[in-house]
């Protein structure tokens, strides 16, 4: 070769890598919009569609695969479907059910690319398609301005299709397959681990498709290869959600597991299914269209992993828990930072904390009051402080704003139930006041009423009926609390009772109309959740409570 065809050479193969790279972020920032514009569009209705439809497994996998379809991204509907499982909305063995489907989903992706990248060549229309989304996202108003973020992110994705098929084209008779590892064992394990590496640069299985089909559309690989590199992509998947759940929730590592146990089984199926592939695609001849067999092929060995586990769904679950327990009682268990980008997940998971945090709060009340004055349990108030400051640090990371009024709503009934339970947990450090209670009759009958209804709330899990029922107790201990006030003190100012135990009944009194005011509030906040208007509630109770000081 000499010199000139060398640098010829190195040139255009330069020029190839800068002209693939190009159209590989293309395809990636299109996807990105679209799937930011479609997500915007469906806004709570596909949440409540997964939650809706996943009764069995098989539901599952049916919604997980439309949800992923429609939203073009398997990285959504698997965070949606840990904020269900973290709030309990969902049960583990569903969530599998949309994560499985979610694989079929995401190869729907490639199907859009080989039909109207690759066999229509829409390339030329998308140019237009993006500038009619831009003026949309620009000027639109309402739903439509996502809806032109979608088509901008659309038009964008087939831009950069057209883009790397121009980079493949540039190396086209300069790379062949020879190129590449053979078809023997070892050479397709070689392109499957190629797959995977590419996955774990482009973070996106959908792109590293696009890719193979590039390349095999201009002869730069043949069609076993790509298949192989296919496997290798869904494969790369399970790095990425591996990743992604380091340090996150149990419900989010359990997820994250399965779906890379589920993804290498689904692998190695796929990797049993290449040589009978290649076989068949030897005698379909000319016949069968590489680009359509290649998608078709993705499709299909991700269905046979569906159908493979579908029906064992709830003892592969039982490994999983079983392989990664839960670490215990504590309520920030079940808070992620991976739901935080969708802020719907995240509040999901949030009141399902807050509301256990809240359940162990009122149980420790219910425990002290209902205590002999000997026999005082142990309360921790220590643990309830670190809970309450992970739960508002998380909280303060939701972000939530009038573009969702429902949620913002929600978000700040939070804040106030967690605003309580901080001052409850500081009630909770008053021992003295507690063990008064336990030693004055007329108080450890008040303290019994008290510690019976926040039982009640345990058991009932916040049944809608208890709040009026604090409100009711509340006003009570109010009136008491003004009558023992007078009656204590006139009994000190008579020599009947001493000072000191005068200024601690009194006290303690006070302690039980304030602890049963901050229960009210929280099991208000719980239960009236997105109905109430609790900022304009909260300042006039909380300048009632100051007038009752006084």
């Amino acid at each position: 070769m000499s010199i000139g065809s060398s640098c010829s050479y190195i040139r255009d193969m330069i020029q190839s890598v800068i002209t693939i790279f190009g159209g590989l972020g293309l395809f990636l920032l299109g996807m990105h919009l679209m799937t930011r514009g479609l997500r915007q569009l469906a806004g709570n209705r596909l949440r409540q569609y997964i939650q809706n439809s996943t009764r069995t497994p098989a539901t599952g996998a049916l919604s997980g695969a439309l949800a992923t379809a429609l939203l073009q991204s398997s990285s959504a509907t698997t965070v949606a479907t840990v904020g269900f499982v973290s709030a309990g909305l969902m049960t583990f063995p569903q969530a599998l059910g949309v994560i499985f489907g979610a694989n079929i989903g995401t190869t729907i992706t490639g199907w859009m690319v080989a039909l109207l990248g690759f066999k229509l060549k829409i390339g030329l229309l998308a140019q237009p398609l993006i500038f009619f989304g831009v003026l949309l996202q620009l000027f639109g108003r309402g739903r439509w301005q996502p809806f032109g973020l979608a088509i901008a992110g659309f038009g964008l994705l087939f831009v950069g299709i057209d883009t790397l098929t121009q980079g493949f084209s540039i190396l086209e008779g300069r790379i062949t397959p020879d190129d590449f590892p053979g078809n023997t064992f070892l050479g397709r394990l070689q392109l499957v681990l190629i797959g995977v590496v590419i996955t774990l640069i482009t973070q996106s299985s959908s792109a590293g498709v696009a890719t193979a089909l590039a390349a095999l559309t201009v002869g730069a690989i043949s069609f076993p290869q790509a298949a192989a590199l296919v496997i290798g992509m869904d494969v790369g998947t399970t790095a990425t959600a591996a990743l992604a759940t380091v340090g996150g929730s149990v419900a989010s590592r359990r997820t994250g597991f399965a779906h890379v146990v589920y993804n290498l089984m689904t692998g190695l199926i796929a990797f049993c299914l290449l040589v009978p592939l290649g076989w068949l695609y030897a005698a379909a001849g000319p016949h069968l269209d590489p680009q359509i067999a290649l998608v078709g092929f993705h499709t299909v060995f991700n269905l046979i992993g569906v159908l493979a586990v579908v029906g064992v769904t709830k003892h592969f679950a039982r490994l999983i828990i079983w392989l990664i327990p839960s670490k215990g009682a504590d309520p920030a268990e079940r808070l992620d930072d991976r739901l935080l980008k969708d802020p719907q997940a995240a509040l999901d998971a949030a009141r399902a904390a807050v509301q256990d945090q809240a359940k162990l709060l009122f149980t420790a009340v219910s425990d002290v009051l209902r205590a002999k004055p000997e026999g005082i349990p142990l309360v921790s108030p220590d643990a309830f402080e670190q809970t309450n400051t992970s739960l508002r640090s998380y909280l303060d990371r939701i972000k939530t704003g009038p573009d969702d009024p429902t949620a913002n709503a929600d978000h700040i009934h939070l804040l106030h139930a967690l605003d309580h339970m901080d001052r409850l947990t500081d009630r909770l450090r008053q021992s003295d006041r507690i063990e008064t209670i336990q030693t004055t009759v007329q108080l450890t009958r008040f303290g019994h009423q008290l510690s019976g209804l926040a039982g009640r709330f345990v058991e009932a899990d916040g049944s809608p009926a208890l709040p009026s029922e604090f409100d009711a107790l509340r006003q009570a201990f109010r009136e008491e609390r003004r009558l023992t006030r007078e009656n204590t003190l006139n009994q000190a100012a008579n020599d009947q009772v001493g000072l000191e135990e005068a200024i601690a009944r009194v006290d303690s009194i006070r302690w039980l109309h304030r602890t049963t005011y901050h229960l009210w509030r929280i099991s208000v906040h719980l239960v009236d959740g997105r109905n109430s208007e609790a900022p304009k509630t909260e300042a006039r109770l909380e300048m009632e409570m100051e007038l009752d000081q006084t």
